[in-house]
């Protein structure tokens, strides 16, 4: 009865929202509203973008957040990145060369770059970025994706002294890597943070404040940061000393914090925002058949970590048996229609670049859910029927899709297995922290693709990740990351990552995938130009227009 309670509660609770929206839809449709409506004034071309929660800095070195991925698309010019179809799309360099072994790579920078003050750009601002967050107080947590640079792992933990870090810079536009063995997806790593540019005129320790202040945090890309007012909204402007500032139509786009997605919704339905991201499903009914709606795929996974050095996850019984007792497909169906069940780390919708094909599907299926084998599993861990099972906390974003996600999981699992979890909802920011610290018995993960290679999610389990919350240490699905890493031939190394998933997976259990994702966006009619990241799936706005 808990169970159908749970539902019907939260159908209601989502029907009245429904309503009250239709009918501020329907109110706002009579009077209308455009564009730039949002606090832009006429002569000034803006839009306004929602973003949920205030997280992290805006520093490439520091604790990098959904803040800081807003700012970043717009703001900062990476060496290079990917076309939709595959091809080098040169932003902050112009062309590169790389040795026969893949091991030394040398990059020319534009020398018409500017930072946003109008001093030059330099080779040495890249590495500026890389020195700081090889300096685990950053709290960087893509540090580990400079690990195939000389020295760089060595540095990070102290066994090295930064000047031999393998990237020189023998002149301003130059920049030079030395990798200690090849590394088949090192252009995919540039689009990361920890490859982006910090000006070294401003940019010191991380923490100081240089980031989120106007007059210090300058940009080399399109956007530059003019005002930042804390749990409340940030600006930024054009940049005129872009080197493609003529392809730059926006004036400004300004980003409004809010605390929940449907805040974002009815900010959308009163023209305070233009653009209003990743939103609850329900909006899918609110705006179906309505130009404003735009639905995407994202390329990110739902899942959750067990904590190895808690008792008894550290039990691969017992973390197998929390998998299979699991019902995702009912899940989904609770959570909403923008869900779809997955077994896998790596995204349901990443694609094998050799093949076209998305990559899960490519390979077999990790695991099968079955409550009767998950019961079984957990007596043989020494808890039949669920008797004597510790309480266990599940730590998550008291966002709505993961408040449901818990109540769900709460139910299944104490239905199933005949244990009890307690919810621990927390603010985003502390959720980040608690996970990193790994202060935490069972926590939600979210990982949307950073690069356009399988490696993004496969990486995050190595014993020296700096995303490894969990305590996991596998030397043998270390070695088969490992090896995929330096594997030239496409066939071969996409075999060595299924297998290593597997491993992960299917056989250890170290994660418990739940669901992979699509986007649903809200855009005022009338904006166009805005694209979608081909690594991520998410949204660019930085050659948008507003007609």
């Amino acid at each position: 009865m808990g169970h159908i309670f749970g539902r019907n509660q939260r159908r209601t609770r989502m029907t009245a929202w429904i309503i009250m929206m239709c009918m501020l839809l329907s109110s706002l449709t009579l009077g209308g509203c455009k564009a730039g409506g949002s606090g832009n004034s006429e002569e000034t071309k803006g839009i306004t973008v929602a973003l949920n929660s205030e997280t992290g800095s805006l520093d490439p070195a520091g604790m990098i957040a959904l803040t800081y991925l807003a700012y970043s698309v717009s703001a900062l010019d990476e060496l290079l990145t990917f076309d939709e179809e595959g091809e080098i799309e040169y932003r902050a360099a112009t062309s590169y060369e790389v040795n026969d072994d893949a091991t030394l790579w040398t990059f020319h920078l534009r020398e018409d770059a500017l930072w946003s003050d109008g001093t030059p750009v330099r080779a040495e601002d890249f590495k500026n970025t890389m020195v700081r967050s090889l300096n685990p107080a950053s709290g960087n947590g893509y540090a580990n994706y400079l690990f195939p640079i000389e020295n760089a792992e060595a540095i990070y933990n102290g066994e090295a002294d930064m000047d031999s870090l393998g990237v020189e810079t023998p002149d301003d536009n130059t920049l030079v890597f030395h990798l200690s063995e090849p590394c088949v997806y090192f252009l995919d790593l540039l689009r990361l943070p920890v490859y982006t540019p910090s000006c070294t005129k401003y940019a010191d320790a991380v923490g100081s404040g240089w980031d989120k202040n106007p007059e210090t945090s300058v940009s080399n890309g399109p956007f530059y940061l003019a005002e930042y007012v804390p749990e409340q909204y940030f600006v930024i402007k054009k940049n005129e000393n872009y080197w493609n500032a003529d392809a730059v139509k926006l004036d400004q786009i300004t980003y409004k914090f809010f605390s929940d997605q449907q805040s974002m919704v009815s900010a959308y339905e009163t023209g305070e925002v233009d653009i209003a991201p990743s939103l609850p499903s329900f909006v899918m009914d609110l705006y179906e058949g309505k130009e404003d709606l735009v639905i995407t795929d994202t390329i990110a996974t739902r899942y959750i970590y067990p904590n190895l050095n808690v008792k008894p996850l550290d039990d691969v019984r017992v973390r197998e048996a929390i998998n299979l007792a699991i019902d995702r497909e009912e899940l989904c169906q609770m959570v909403g229609k923008d869900t779809e069940p997955t077994v896998n780390l790596v995204a349901k919708y990443m694609k094998n670049k050799e093949t076209g094909n998305y990559f899960v599907e490519e390979g077999e299926v990790l695991f099968e859910e079955n409550v009767t084998r998950a019961q079984e599993l957990l007596a043989e861990a020494g808890y039949p029927n669920g008797e004597g099972f510790p309480v266990l906390t599940y730590n998550y974003p008291s966002l709505e899709m993961d408040s449901d996600t818990a109540q769900v999981l709460k139910e299944q699992l104490k239905k199933n297995l005949n244990i009890d979890i307690e919810l621990k909802a927390q603010e985003l920011q502390v959720n980040y922290s608690d996970r990193h610290a790994g202060n935490f018995d069972l926590c939600r993960m979210n990982w949307t693709a950073d690069f356009a290679d399988p490696n993004t999610y496969l990486s995050m389990l190595l014993s020296n990740s700096t995303y490894n919350c969990s305590g996991i240490h596998d030397e043998e699905y270390d070695a088969l990351v490992r090896a995929s890493d330096n594997e030239k031939d496409p066939a071969k190394r996409s075999a060595l990552m299924y297998e290593a998933e597997k491993l992960a997976v299917g056989e250890q259990f170290y994660v418990i995938p739940l669901f992979a994702m699509k986007s649903c966006n809200l855009i005022r009619p009338g904006i166009e130009g805005i694209t979608q990241i081909p690594a991520s799936g998410a949204l660019e706005y930085r050659y948008a227009q507003v007609n």
